[in-house]
């Protein structure tokens, strides 16, 4: 691990001061609590200005929504144990649902709320008078905390989340830059992507947070529009990259040489794009698409070799525009330009859109696991009669809560059962040997920046953040400082039990409902893929080309870390690109089918169907059977339909269906019908003389 670098000493000192701050002000305001202050600080402290004060907002609300319903239902039932938990467990478990169906900055609002409320309430369903009062300071307390982080996060040296979100971009367009070299000088390479190309899809849909808290930066607002626009364009990339690796894979793989006029304009193109993040929007785009136009239009004939050439010519040509507005894109983010200085020159297709897949079934599921749980932990509560058992539930809400959406959450429940028992000890030393001596905010101050601005650290770091929130959280909580010391051992420790047995209670209950890995929910994406690309192939979907491929590749972004993960071999095969090109040529053939001759388009209906009923077979099987001869017979005769009839005028179908069948007969020999003459191949055969 790194050594920590300036700015990240610079963000520590940022926090505690904040922090300082908080308790210093909830102090001098006698709050019962002012605690609370200080540990909402840390909750909501971020390297970046924006981020902490979306944050801040977000937490404010959540607060106040937990607290009120604390508020509303705690008078209600509190002379109704069972049904005073059922409520609370209902409460979480819902609102946790909403979060994680909101998968932005934005959901932490849900899930706050929903552990508020069993935090809040439960420990005053002894005295039920005392919950507004309760509810109250916490507001306050909380509040203070985040007014603090915000106000010190945007005063002093603020990082804009705009200058973020332009490293990362230039970061993302090196990769997908050195994989376009990888293609276009490799000739194509391979037909199926590797893993780590495929993982380019999730961090394209991890700038969605990012994106998110633009709004909340003052120096970043101008340029949410710009920077949506681009995330649709960075995702469009891919599959256009995918799509020309396959087509020029299929024209080497026919033992042909590639005509030099091809191979200069690639190597042009090459050395453009191999440039990354570094390349400039300048005048090479222009250049390169009239190159790359010139050699269509000198390419008209229609045998399958020359198809699989046009096809990969017009997929060059979509790439290099794309480029182009994403240069622009990512220099008018960096330079912070408000929406409508900038132009569009990718206009043949519409960009991917922002619709995102959701697993209905398994977050019910996983939602529902946490309300049991909760409920169980409030049934234990209630028949041991436990003093502290309030504490236990709300640790086991929290614990639960916290790592719901993760495959996974076992582990990351006892590291975070480690480190509160390791924060409990930290709590300890200061409870017991320093603040008795301590008889000064001055001297407070002083015994707490050690500790808490080391931990500080480790929060820049999103492998370690987790990890710094426990132990500043937690410590500052454990220790429960007041204006005056009042610190009780057998208080401390059997409110030390209950945290503990709060975390080690959701870690048994989570192995117990969820003994499942990654493997589950990967499988149950692929298997939402094979049925969305029957529902569109059959017309269900008709026109829905931004809405399918946002959703085909937020699926291949939440696939991919999982496939990472998994053993499961016949998983690792998945390629999501090739669903995503074959989704597209769906489309466009739904789309170009009304403009065709009746035979081109009762074959193209034929081909559709065959496709649909492929899907469905692939859903009801639930594995990756292989496509039919019949299936890849139906688009070899349409083909050679519309390459009859139609001409001209059904290239744009002509196309789609090199692409279908590239993408489901990656390997078949081209149609007999297309191959060149034994007796001059150097000119191929045009369907017309067959």
């Amino acid at each position: 691990m790194s050594l920590p670098s300036w700015r990240d000493w610079l963000f520590s000192a940022k926090a505690f001061v904040a922090a300082m701050l908080a308790l210093f002000v909830a102090l001098s305001l006698d709050l019962p609590r002012p605690y609370w202050a200080m540990a909402a600080v840390y909750v909501v402290a971020n390297p970046l200005a924006g981020a902490t004060s979306s944050k801040a907002l977000y937490r404010a609300l959540g607060t106040l929504l937990g607290a009120s319903a604390a508020v509303f239902f705690v008078p209600l039932f509190v002379n109704a144990p069972m049904l005073l938990s059922m409520v609370v467990a209902l409460w979480t478990g819902t609102l946790l649902l909403i979060s994680m169906l909101d998968r932005t900055s934005r959901s932490y609002v849900f899930m706050l709320a929903g552990y508020t409320l069993p935090m809040i309430a439960l420990p005053t369903v002894g005295s039920p008078e005392t919950v507004f009062d309760v509810a109250l300071a916490r507001s306050e307390e909380i509040i203070i905390g985040i007014v603090c982080a915000s106000v010190v996060s945007a005063v002093f040296f603020p990082t804009s989340v705009r200058s973020v979100l332009g490293q990362r971009i230039t970061t993302w367009l090196d990769d997908a830059g050195s994989w376009a070299d990888e293609i276009l000088r490799g000739e194509g390479a391979s037909p199926a992507t590797p893993l780590k190309r495929q993982k380019l899809a999730s961090d394209v849909t991890g700038l969605d947070l990012i994106i998110s808290q633009l709004g909340y930066d003052a120096d970043s607002r101008d340029i949410v529009r710009h920077s949506r626009e681009l995330r649709g364009r960075l995702l469009m990339l891919l599959p256009l990259f995918s799509s020309l690796a396959d087509r020029l894979h299929a024209l080497k793989a026919r033992e042909k040489v590639l005509p030099p006029e091809l191979l200069a304009v690639m190597n042009e193109v090459a050395d453009w794009l191999s440039e990354g993040g570094g390349s400039e929007a300048n005048t090479t785009a222009i250049a390169l698409s009239g190159k790359i136009e010139a050699l269509q239009n000198a390419d008209p004939d229609l045998n399958w070799d020359d198809l699989v050439l046009s096809s990969a010519l017009a997929r060059l040509r979509e790439i290099v525009d794309l480029w182009q507005d994403c240069l622009t894109l990512r220099n008018e983010i960096v330079a912070g330009r408000r929406a409508g200085s900038w132009r569009p020159v990718f206009r043949h297709r519409d960009v991917v859109g922002r619709n995102r897949h959701y697993d209905y079934a398994l977050l019910a599921f996983l939602a529902g696991s946490v309300v049991v749980g909760i409920f169980m932990a409030c049934i234990l509560w209630i028949v041991t009669g436990w003093e502290d058992g309030a504490g236990f539930v709300t640790m086991a809400a929290v614990a639960c809560s916290f790592f719901a959406a993760l495959d996974r959450p076992a582990p990351f429940i006892t590291s975070m059962f480690v480190w509160t028992a390791f924060s409990l000890v930290i709590a300890f030393v200061y409870l017991f040997g320093i603040l008795p001596g301590i008889n000064s905010y001055e001297l407070l101050v002083l015994v707490f920046a050690p500790p808490f601005l080391v931990i500080g650290l480790l929060i820049p770091r999103p492998q370690s953040t987790m990890l710094a929130m426990l132990l500043t959280v937690n410590g500052a909580t454990f220790i429960a400082l007041q204006d005056h010391y009042t610190a009780d051992f057998s208080t401390f420790v059997n409110g030390a039990i209950a945290a503990l047995a709060g975390v080690g209670f959701a870690l048994v209950w989570t192995q117990l409902t969820r003994p499942f890995g990654s493997e589950l929910a990967a499988s149950r994406l692929v298997k939402a893929g094979w049925n969305d690309l029957a529902e569109t192939a059959a017309g269900m979907r008709r026109g829905d080309h931004m809405r399918l491929s946002g959703r085909i590749l937020d699926r291949l972004g939440q696939l991919v870390p999982r496939l990472a993960a998994v053993e499961d071999r016949e998983l690792k095969k998945v390629d999501g690109y090739a669903d995503v090109r074959l989704g597209f040529n769906v489309l466009m053939l739904q789309k170009e089918r009304p403009q065709l001759s009746i035979t081109g388009a009762s074959s193209v209906g034929t081909v559709l169907s065959g496709v649909a009923d492929f899907y469905r077979r692939r859903v009801k099987a639930g594995r990756a059977i292989d496509p039919s001869d019949g299936l890849r017979q139906s688009i070899d005769n349409s083909l050679e339909a519309i390459a009859l009839r139609d001409g001209s005028a059904g290239r744009p179908s002509l196309d789609a269906l090199v692409g279908l069948r590239r993408a489901l007969f990656p390997h078949a020999a081209p149609p007999e019908s297309w191959q060149p003459p034994m007796s001059d191949t150097s000119s191929p055969l045009p369907i017309a003389a067959e």
